[in-house]
């Protein structure tokens, strides 16, 4: 028998990966993200800020304390072309 591809996908409103539980995008996600993007790095930028834009919402409804900096770090910061 095998094993159903893991997407890692978010669950929302949690942010957390579906598939590993830590907070998405989890680095199998970046990966995959990358790959899919991989050669349109603004688009995958567009995607990723309307995501951060989706999360920040609906963690202010759930009251979190996730700062916009660490939002913008954990969404953005790692897509941005290095060097």
């Amino acid at each position: 028998m095998s094993r159903r591809r893991q997407e890692h996908l978010p669950s929302r409103p949690t942010w957390r990966c579906q598939d590993c539980g830590i907070a998405w995008p989890c680095s199998p996600a970046k990966l995959r993200l990358l790959g899919e993007y991989r050669n349109d790095r603004a688009a995958l930028t567009i995607y990723l800020a309307v995501l951060q834009a989706e999360a920040a919402e609906q963690f202010a409804e759930l009251k979190s304390d996730v700062s916009p900096a660490r939002l913008r770090d954990r969404f953005l910061g790692w897509a941005s072309p290095r060097g």
